[in-house]
């Protein structure tokens, strides 16, 4: 199991010196953001430069790219901005082929149209699994022709909550490029550490050969986020049951500064 960490944990917008930060902190692989790059996350168009250079600066650190950001808000109420999330997604799902990057990473959106990340009320609406859901087909359809897989995250905020709802869109959507990124804590919102232990098990055994990509988060039992081995999270059982159920995939983390990433690092060689 390979340790990586998001590539925006790190300043800068010139790849080599962000891969070289990911490389120098510990970590073999990284979840690369086109920011990292000088680019919106979600851009219009990527150059023939920025390719080259982002292919240049994985070759030169030997950092691998496992994954790509593209999250925009698959549910979000206004059609029109939905289309022009589905518009860059296309950009970013073409870059990640362009750079033998497997991954491309998504938001299954919101009704909340000031953040992705947020919940809404209307989350539970039939109308907003339905909006996702359609925009989800179309986005498959893109994958398809690029032989691009696409990672869903169960996320409290979002239309997927839980790993019955990844699954649920998984067996809906009938494609083998929709993947599961699963990151324990956005498993649940409060928990103790055998809550959370016993809520992370049953996702793992739900979602077992459907995971491409794992993440390394905590929370602490008050429910606010924590750097990976602060919080409740027992991640040498969540570590041990994605080995059994046969996942060898890359292990990321995130919500970290980078100051903190060397240690966390450590910490996670120590499971993978």
């Amino acid at each position: 199991m390979e340790i990586g960490v998001f590539a925006k944990t790190f300043p800068g917008s010139a790849p080599a010196g962000v891969l070289a930060a990911v490389r120098d902190a510990g970590f073999a692989v990284t979840q690369f953001n086109l920011a990292c790059a000088g680019l919106p996350s979600m851009p219009d168009a990527v150059s023939y430069d920025a390719i080259r250079a982002i292919d240049a600066a994985a070759k030169a650190s030997g950092i691998g790219l496992v994954a790509l950001s593209g999250t925009y808000n698959m549910a979000h109420p206004d059609k029109r901005v939905r289309d022009d999330g589905l518009r860059r997604l296309a950009v970013v799902i073409e870059t990640a082929a362009r750079l033998s990057t497997p991954l491309v990473t998504l938001c299954t959106g919101t009704r909340n149209a000031e953040d992705q990340w947020a919940h809404h009320p209307d989350n539970a609406d039939p109308s907003a699994w339905a909006d996702m859901a359609r925009e989800m087909g179309k986005a498959l359809q893109l994958a398809e022709q690029h032989g691009v897989d696409l990672g869903i995250e169960p996320e409290q905020a979002n239309i997927v909550t839980s790993a019955d709802d990844a699954m649920r869109l998984i067996g809906e959507m009938g494609s083998k490029r929709l993947r599961v990124v699963l990151d324990p804590a956005n498993l649940f919102e409060k928990a103790d550490t055998d809550e959370a232990r016993s809520i992370v098990a049953k996702a793992v055994d739900r979602t077992a050969g459907h995971v491409s990509l794992a993440h390394a988060k905590d929370r602490f039992a008050d429910g606010r986020f924590a750097t990976a081995g602060q919080g409740v999270v027992d991640f040498a059982d969540f570590v041990a049951r994605l080995k059994a159920a046969g996942f060898d995939g890359p292990l990321v983390t995130h919500g970290l500064s980078a100051e903190e990433a060397p240690g966390v690092a450590r910490f996670l060689k120590g499971f993978g």
